[in-house]
């Protein structure tokens, strides 16, 4: 079996992203690793090219910022460096500039990987989330945050990410063996189908939410760009120069640990968080739907972006 790694990155500097953490997380679970860097305002390329490891191939891409219909130019990146991987590879791991993997979990996700290898139904790994918020001490608990997604896909093209690279689609098309040029991407079509995924008991650090004010004030600036007109941006964003977080955002104490690979930015953390889960209320909606999850399982209305196999 042999895995391939991928992600994208623009502006790792300017805007805080644990890039080296995410991709470093993953890398003792990868023989091979595509990193498509985009042309930055910042020292992103060296800053990727100073990993030093082997594994790592870089692909240099200019993104086009002209695809701002929901967030499509991410999807349009994800797939570069997915096409980057050479068909030797069986599984590809994405994942993304603000996520990353405790090594504790590479036990599971090697033995999914190796378990649901020669099972065709299979296309890809289902990952549990928690997301940080404000602080590496609390992780969301409202419903806005997903539960769920997909970060190991099969090597197969037809497989395509989807609207803004948050998951992945199935295109029922040709494959590029029966087109007749392997290098050649595969053209985005109506009716992608959602992939047929195994659960795995592993998880997705999410780190976006957990940055110094004024980085994360500078990233909501430029990623609502990637969806949305500057003026919209404007009305949206404002002109602040750090970021609120949001006191009212109902959140839990983290009891765990990290990843090792965050240890030094958790320890370097340099602003304060004032948010205080304890005092957050709870709509009656939301309660109701957290203590229908916790007894069974099942959070009712979720949005599932794959079609999870028994």
């Amino acid at each position: 079996m042999k895995v391939a790694g991928f992600t994208i990155i623009r502006n790792a500097l300017l805007y805080d992203y644990p890039v080296v953490e995410a991709i470093t997380s993953i890398l003792p679970v990868c023989d091979y690793f595509v990193v498509a860097v985009g042309k930055s305002d910042d020292d992103t390329l060296n800053l990727i090219r100073g990993i030093g490891d082997p594994k790592i191939q870089i692909i240099e891409s200019i993104w086009d910022d002209t695809l701002r219909e929901g967030g499509r130019v991410l999807a349009e990146e994800t797939n570069k460096a997915f096409e980057a991987i050479p068909a030797e590879y069986d599984w590809c791991f994405y994942i993304q500039a603000d996520e990353c993997v405790h090594e504790a979990d590479h036990p599971a996700i090697r033995a999914g990987m190796e378990r649901w290898l020669n099972d065709p139904e299979t296309e890809g790994m289902l990952f549990d989330y928690r997301h940080f918020y404000g602080s590496y001490d609390f992780t969301g608990s409202s419903r806005r945050w997903y539960r769920r997604e997909v970060r190991i896909i099969r090597n197969d093209k037809r497989i395509r990410s989807y609207r803004d690279a948050q998951g992945f689609r199935f295109d029922p098309g040709p494959s590029p063996d029966e087109m007749g040029d392997a290098t050649q991407p595969l053209p985005s079509r109506e009716g992608l189908r959602k992939l047929r995924v195994r659960h795995i008991p592993a998880h997705i650090y999410h780190y976006g939410w957990v940055k110094n004010p004024a980085a994360q004030q500078r990233k909501q600036l430029n990623f609502n760009r990637l969806w949305h007109s500057d003026e919209k941006v404007q009305l949206m964003v404002g002109n602040k120069t750090v970021y609120d977080y949001d006191g009212s955002e109902p959140l839990e104490r983290f009891q765990g640990t990290h990843p090792a690979v965050m240890q030094p930015r958790i320890e370097a953390m340099n602003w304060q968080f004032g948010g205080d889960p304890t005092q957050v209320r709870w709509s009656l909606k939301d309660r109701l739907s957290n203590w229908v999850e916790k007894k069974t399982g099942w959070r009712p209305g979720e949005y599932k972006n794959y079609t999870l196999l028994d």
